[in-house]
């Protein structure tokens, strides 16, 4: 545990300090999304992944990255289960897409210090979701190619308006 606390207090400040292209957005966060809202929001990701014939596991979290709903598509594989709510709750808690996260690993370097971060998995698929300029959540998709994941992941991010 402790040597957990140390590489975050390592990390965090690497963060923070970081290039503005990981800013997060200054949006505030907003009421929770609901169950109902959060329904339709994965009904549409999972519309895009049948239409692809892509398979995958939807996960819906309110800002403070708690699940609200979660759903799989049969033959998923098992391991994007988790993957898919982690990379929802990543985009709640850091306000941006976990795909940002994918793209500075992708680049090396310093970049490779994001692989460390708490709570951050890096992997493109999860969007927050945002209503009156606020966030109000975000989803997760998992199953496919990041880039297949984050279409599916965008088709439930844009009917919250």
């Amino acid at each position: 545990m402790a040597s957990r606390i140390v590489k975050f207090l390592i990390v965090l400040p690497l963060f923070l300090c970081g290039a503005g292209a990981i800013a997060q957005d200054p949006r505030p966060y907003g009421p929770p999304v609901g169950v109902e809202d959060a329904k339709r929001v994965a009904a549409a990701a999972v519309a895009e992944a049948k239409k692809n014939n892509w398979l995958m596991a939807v996960a819906v979290v309110d800002p403070s990255g708690t699940l609200v709903y979660y759903e799989k598509m049969d033959n998923t594989q098992t391991g994007s289960a988790q993957v898919a709510i982690d990379k929802a709750r990543t985009s709640a808690l850091f306000k941006r897409p976990s795909k940002v996260f994918e793209d500075l690993v992708a680049g090396g370097g310093t970049g490779l210090r994001f692989l460390d971060l708490p709570g951050a998995m890096p992997i493109g698929g999860g969007i927050p979701l945002i209503t009156n300029n606020h966030i109000i959540g975000a989803i997760g998709v998992s199953g496919d190619s990041s880039d297949h994941d984050a279409i599916c992941a965008q088709a439930g991010a844009s009917l919250i308006k």
